[in-house]
């Protein structure tokens, strides 16, 4: 397997650009080879950016379907909902082409929505082809909480499910996640950081190897790359 390509910026605009262009590449290679390309983002503040600028390039959007690696179980008009994020940043102009598949159902907890959700997301052609990942201080990437009593379900290789109902003790509202076994089969795996704090937590993470970032980036089987400006 080849190492863990770690990519360092002056600054965190030249990380969105550099960093949407090697999206946009992927997607447009996928299309090129398979006809159609997937991609699975994070919300949070940090890819705001990179967003705006992933949704200037000129790519078939049509031809790709874009969902989220994670969600709160919240309304979509919620400020807090990470689907709320992407539309807003994202999924406008060209990019509005593209198939948007939510990982939020009408259901009152996720438990409930899971197995809708799961089945919506086998329209796309498994595995992702871009992966985008976020890493908290904790050490969690998805809603792969150190914390959730669910983490052991999330991140059993052995079960086929593409999502599973977490909720972390550590961050507020229920939420839905992809598992461990969706996020290491992506062909192309994308780790976006930003901060000092955030490149000692991933350095720790990647010596300790039992955190949940940690656990996604070693046990990835496509290209893995970190993208870190201060």
């Amino acid at each position: 397997m080849n190492a863990i390509q770690f990519n360092e910026y002056d600054s965190r605009v030249d990380l969105d650009i550099c960093l949407a262009r090697e999206i946009a590449q992927a997607l447009q290679t996928a299309i090129a080879e398979r006809g159609t390309a997937s991609l699975a983002v994070s919300g949070g503040k940090t890819p705001v950016g990179m967003f705006q600028q992933l949704r200037q390039m000129q790519l078939p959007w049509s031809k790709v379907s874009i969902t989220l690696v994670d969600d709160r179980w919240l309304p979509l008009d919620h400020a807090d909902s990470n689907e709320r994020l992407v539309r807003e940043h994202l999924l406008k102009y060209q990019v509005e082409a593209a198939t948007f598949y939510s990982l939020v159902t009408a259901d009152p907890t996720p438990e409930q929505g899971q197995a809708a959700v799961d089945a919506r997301l086998r329209a796309i052609p498994q595995p992702f082809d871009v992966v985008v990942l976020g890493m908290g201080e904790d050490g969690h990437t998805a809603s792969l909480f150190p914390c959730a009593p669910e983490l052991a379900t999330a991140t059993d290789m052995h079960d086929a499910a593409l999502v599973c109902a977490v909720n972390p003790r550590t961050a507020p509202y229920p939420r839905i996640s992809l598992t461990l076994r969706t996020l290491v089969q992506a062909r192309m795996l994308l780790l976006h950081l930003a901060g000092d704090n955030k490149r000692t937590v991933y350095q720790d993470a990647i010596e300790g190897g039992t955190l949940p970032i940690a656990r996604v980036l070693t046990g990835a089987t496509g290209t893995r790359r970190v993208y870190w400006a201060p």
